[in-house]
């Protein structure tokens, strides 16, 4: 642990340990209050794709609009920085949200359907978005944290493509989504892309709900010929290489476009088109997911096994249960435990020897004695550590909670495997102060 002693009596705002502490407890605030926004939304759904241009905006805002239909209180966030879609596809372009009481009320689309973008907040739809990964973090903090969205069934978020800065921001502050559509067009050159996004999920540990191949072929509509024009089952292809769900396919069809472009909703606009009764198929295998128990969904699924952890977690007892925690500083299990800036915190089923969930926590302020008592708020039981001092150790002894100390810096889920596995042997004390 680092020595704060003459820290304690600095009210200088210059002292650089004293800011990053305070910056610290602002961030431990701002993710409480995120928590509690969250507790009133049962269901969080990502719609992601490693591409751009694939219909994934197209996906995600018809889904929250089928959703919305069945009775379900929903709310869309659009997320995509740079290229927010939903806006021109809801046909809100022109509305702008009120601000109540330091919040934000998110934009209503129908009694059952409220709406949150970038978009409503650029004065002209040509304004370009020019920002590095701070301000774009800070604004997908604020829709979580400050928008009004009340109680909802579902929160879709339609996330922009790739792996970067926005997914991962999304996919942390969620704090433990219920899964991931994954979208794609079939060719090889869009599938590619999409693969990693996959894995993407898969290192966050979120549960992939399943495959959507979009733009899958087209039927002329004078003479009934199909015509693959981006080939044919490329979604259908990675999701059994991959071991993950099959949802369906979308054929291109004119009406999409033409419902897209007035901003409705292609399942109302074209009721009778194929795309919409392709798209409501895939739209009832998502509400049918979460009607049953995780355990018991993948029989919804036309192929593929699930591969996610929260369906596990409905197969363990409580007494089974254990909560396993590792301070990180880049990624990585940190050498000194009193330098971390994260928190890994896995939920693991002793009894079957495998993680049924993780959490990313921001540390808070490294206070003289805080640690100890905020991982067994927590529920912790036993932490995973490169280096620790006595003093701090026998803290955490107090609480109950063991240590490995003397561990080695490597990624956090590996060292949960191992430590199930009983092959995770303590070494020597890296930061013995």
């Amino acid at each position: 642990m680092s020595d704060n002693k003459e820290c304690q009596g600095c009210s200088s705002s210059d002292c650089s340990e004293s800011a990053a502490n305070k910056h610290i407890k602002n961030e431990l605030e701002d993710h409480e209050e995120i928590t509690r926004r969250l507790s009133n939304i049962e269901h969080k759904v990502l719609v992601l794709s490693g591409k751009g241009g694939v219909g994934k905006s197209t996906v995600a805002a018809n889904l929250a609009f089928y959703l919305a239909q069945q009775g379900k209180k929903v709310g869309l966030l659009d997320v995509d920085i740079h290229g927010p879609s939903i806006p021109k596809l809801l046909g809100l372009e022109d509305a702008k949200p009120q601000g109540i009481d330091k919040t934000i009320l998110p934009i209503p689309y129908s009694n059952n359907l409220k709406v949150m973008s970038i978009g409503f907040m650029l004065r002209s739809q040509d304004d370009a978005v020019i920002w590095r990964g701070p301000m774009k973090y800070g604004v997908i903090k604020q829709f979580l944290m400050d928008v009004q969205w009340g109680d909802l069934d579902y929160l879709i978020v339609d996330s922009p493509p790739g792996t970067g800065d926005e997914p991962l921001s999304i996919a942390q502050m969620l704090q433990k989504p219920e899964g991931a559509i994954i979208v794609t067009t079939p060719q090889d050159l869009s599938v590619l892309d999409v693969r990693k996004c996959i894995n993407f999920c898969r290192k966050l540990h979120i549960p992939v709900m399943g495959v959507v191949e979009n733009m899958s072929g087209f039927v002329c509509p004078g003479c009934g010929e199909r015509i693959d024009i981006f080939k044919a089952g490329g979604g259908a292809r990675m999701a059994n290489e991959l071991d993950v769900p099959y949802l369906g396919s979308i054929p291109i069809d004119q009406a999409v476009t033409m419902a897209s472009d007035a901003g409705k909703s292609f399942i109302v606009e074209a009721k009778d088109s194929g795309a919409t009764a392709a798209f409501q198929n895939i739209a009832k295998k998502v509400l049918e997911y979460h009607k049953q128990r995780l355990g018991d969904a993948s029989e919804y699924f036309s192929g593929g096994a699930r591969t996610d952890t929260a369906a596990s977690h409905d197969s363990s007892t409580e007494e089974n249960r254990m909560r396993i925690a590792l301070p990180l500083a880049g990624g990585k299990l940190s050498p000194h435990f009193g330098h971390c800036n994260q928190f890994a915190i896995f939920d693991v089923d002793k009894a079957g020897g495998k993680t049924i969930g993780m959490e990313m926590v921001d540390a808070p302020p490294h206070e003289p004695g805080l640690l100890p008592k905020w991982l067994k708020d927590k529920d912790v039981e036993v932490v995973i550590a490169g280096g620790m001092g006595q003093r701090a150790k026998g803290l955490f002894e107090e609480q109950n909670i063991e240590v490995f100390i003397g561990v080695p810096s490597d990624d956090p889920q590996t060292l949960v495997s191992t430590y199930l596995a009983g092959g995770l042997e303590s070494g020597d004390n890296l930061c013995d102060h």
